[in-house]
């Protein structure tokens, strides 16, 4: 047997005529960027978001870029964040001169800890980044008390958890932004590069808007230096046909790990854990074990697809390396990256499929 991490011919068997049709409709309309398609995407989403803004932008990359520099991230200025996580968290930050300062994870969510992020921050901190990672809240509440007392701005990375929610509350909501990826593996995925910024705030979303069309109010009026981080049409309307069955998806998804952790739990494996706040929407099924390489060699010669997110901790990163991180600085995140391991999971994944996998993770321990 084979078994895919992700199958997202399933999806698209399920939903095609839904998607031709808003495909063809972009296409009879002949208005591809921005437009209405667009708009009536993102008043969808903020509704779903429980925000004020929503603005769709050309990627998850250029969302997090955008928002900083909508809250005035500049050369010099420090942003916290956690190095584990996808690159363009830190690079994002990195591109506008500003400074990375990575602060290590909680061993069980991966999520940024919350309790380290005070000792990092200095004069010239302007920011924290948390990422909502595998598609569960960072503990946003101790996060949002620091930056609060300080001034300091929130900018959510919510790239792997649209639908996540926080005591209640939808990633996206809490800090000053949020920010999403739709790159087509994401939970809601389009079919190219698309993202998006959250905000209630009305100059915040402003100036996103006006960011990501060259900084331009009106046409070749420019008030800000901006760059061309639109969202396609056709995306939009890829989204607000996904959109409908996302709640769906993540219920099924949900399910899918409720089953994986219900037949690994007596293995020498770190499973998954949901904070009591969360609620979880398993963007990915990561388990943790110092044998992950070998287990991994031994799926994929069974058939079984899974994925190492992430090798290398960003501060360990060659392109990182003028920050003067050194192995053993952040140990919990540095273990992660040697120990970790992803599960096929999606909405459209077989029961006979995971017990396939559960079977063989079962007999590498056995044999172990």
């Amino acid at each position: 047997m084979k078994v895919a991490s992700l199958d997202l011919g399933r999806q698209y068997k399920n939903i095609r005529e839904e998607i031709n049709k808003a495909v063809l409709e972009v296409i009879a309309s002949q208005s591809f960027i921005l437009g209405s398609f667009v708009e009536s995407f993102e008043y969808t989403i903020a509704q779903y978001c429980s925000v004020k803004h929503a603005i769709g932008v050309s990627s998850g990359t250029d969302a997090l870029l955008l928002a900083l520099m909508a809250c005035n991230i500049q050369h010099g200025d420090e942003v916290i964040t956690t190095p584990f996580t996808f690159f363009a968290t830190a690079g994002s930050i990195a591109r506008l001169g500003a400074v990375p300062v990575f602060v290590d994870i909680d061993p069980f969510t991966y999520n940024i800890e919350a309790d380290k992020i005070t000792p990092a921050i200095s004069k010239k901190t302007k920011a924290i980044l948390p990422v909502h990672l595998y598609g569960q809240c960072a503990d946003m509440d101790a996060i949002l008390g620091i930056a609060h007392t300080r001034g300091i701005s929130v900018i959510e990375d919510a790239a792997q958890a649209i639908g996540a929610l926080y005591k209640g509350k939808h990633a996206g909501s809490l800090g000053d932004t949020g920010c999403f990826s739709f790159y087509p593996t994401k939970n809601l995925g389009g079919y190219g590069d698309g993202g998006l910024v959250t905000t209630s705030n009305d100059a915040l979303a402003g100036l996103v808007k006006t960011l990501r069309v060259h900084g331009a109010e009106s046409r070749y009026y420019h008030s800000h230096i901006g760059i061309n981080g639109r969202l396609d049409a056709i995306q939009a309307a890829v989204l607000s046909v996904k959109i409908k069955y996302l709640d769906i998806w993540s219920e099924k998804r949900r399910q899918v790990a409720s089953y994986y952790t219900g037949h690994l739990k007596d293995l020498p494996l770190t499973l998954p854990r949901t904070a009591s706040y969360n609620t979880h929407i398993f963007h990915q099924y990561v388990i943790a074990t110092p044998k992950r390489d070998e287990l991994k060699t031994y799926l994929e010669q069974h058939g079984i697809e899974t994925a190492i997110y992430y090798p290398v901790p960003l501060h360990l990163q060659k392109c990182f390396e003028y920050l003067g991180y050194r192995r053993g600085d952040l140990p919990v995140s540095e273990r992660a990256a040697q120990e970790t391991l992803a599960l096929p999971i999606f909405p459209e994944v077989m029961r006979e499929e995971q017990d396939y996998v559960i079977r063989h993770i079962r007999d590498f321990f056995s044999k172990a």
